[in-house]
């Protein structure tokens, strides 16, 4: 396989990827979800490649032997039965690290399925740990839990949390991302890993915090948000209201384009689902429901001029309305 074909694919390329694969491997794919298939293959050399990386894992597994070949057997089969609830089997788990071969851990983290505490595409959980804090998991997030007699150490490993600290205990409470640290002040916060940096949004009290290549950490007070490089700290920006309202199963938006919209309910399921560049820059405002992604999307219809083309349960898009003739 050429460097090329190497290249890293998005998580989201990869969600779709693997999602055409199990329905046309299912046996049951109907003429309209084929011709789904070749649309999305051919709207994207991105796509191409991940399909070609998933032909190539496929071989490498056809290769395997023994009880390692029959546990894969037993597994894609298991998938088969479960097509239509993506995301949480082990199958799952089998590709996305046999992927891993070509794209390498910054797009596919092993450290995901080994984390101490995750949640699947859609599912969200709170947990209190021993010193009475309380953390809320969202959508598809990772985090280990690393408390020693030193310091209370959350390491998240993907996806976003809410914190709210436990106060009777001495020790330093800290949450650790590939970009470096935030050390809570008595406080309730939120931290989400994104494409571009570590996102912290302080809800009250205050969070210091300490980039990984950087000599100082800087104190963000409530009502605060800053994202955080490797290198160092974007420009300090206003929280806006509702930011946790995912604990709550919501998403609060005030005249948000569309497609940071969609894009943030694509979050919450598994496969693709996307917005056409005629819609993208629509303005929309309201609550929708995260536990329930479609009919958040039907909730669009009444105020925009769009309509909601869906080629699969795991392929769906925002388009313009067609008015009929």
């Amino acid at each position: 396989m050429s460097r090329a074909e190497r290249q890293p694919v998005s998580a989201q390329v990869l969600d779709a990827a693997i999602a055409w694969q199990l329905c046309l491997d299912c046996g049951a794919a109907s003429a309209l979800e084929r011709e789904a298939f070749a649309q999305w293959h051919a709207a994207a050399e991105e796509h191409a490649r991940a399909w070609r990386q998933l032909g190539m894992l496929d071989q490498r597994f056809s290769a395997a032997s023994g009880p390692a070949r029959t546990a894969l057997l037993q597994s894609r089969e298991g998938i088969r039965r479960r097509v239509r609830k993506l995301g949480t089997g082990l199958a799952s788990v089998v590709l996305v690290c046999g992927l891993a071969l070509f794209a390498g851990p910054r797009y596919l983290p092993v450290d995901y399925w080994l984390a101490d505490q995750r949640t699947a595409t859609g599912e969200q959980r709170t947990l209190r740990l021993a010193d009475g804090t309380l953390i809320n998991l969202n959508t598809h997030s990772a985090m280990d839990v690393r408390f020693d007699d030193k310091q209370r150490r959350i390491v998240l490993q993907e996806g976003e949390i809410l914190v709210e600290t436990g106060h009777n205990d001495p020790r330093p409470f800290i949450v650790e991302t590939a970009d470096g640290s935030l050390r809570a002040l008595g406080t309730r916060f939120l931290v989400r890993r994104e494409e571009a940096g570590t996102r912290l949004s302080v809800l009250q009290s205050a969070v210091a915090a300490h980039p990984q290549a950087g000599a100082d950490e800087q104190i963000y007070q409530a009502g605060q948000q800053v994202l955080m490089r490797r290198d160092g700290l974007g420009p300090l920006i206003a929280l806006k209201p509702g930011a946790d309202a995912w604990t709550r199963g919501m998403l609060v938006v005030d005249n948000a384009r569309l497609e940071d919209l969609v894009n943030e309910l694509s979050r919450y399921r598994p496969g693709h689902l996307g917005v056409t560049a005629q819609v993208a820059d629509l303005r929309i405002t309201g609550s929708f429901p995260l536990h329930d992604t479609d009919l958040a999307l039907t909730a669009l219809l009444p105020t925009l001029p769009v309509q909601i083309q869906q080629h699969t349960p795991w392929w769906v898009t925002v388009e313009a309305k067609v008015e009929p003739l």
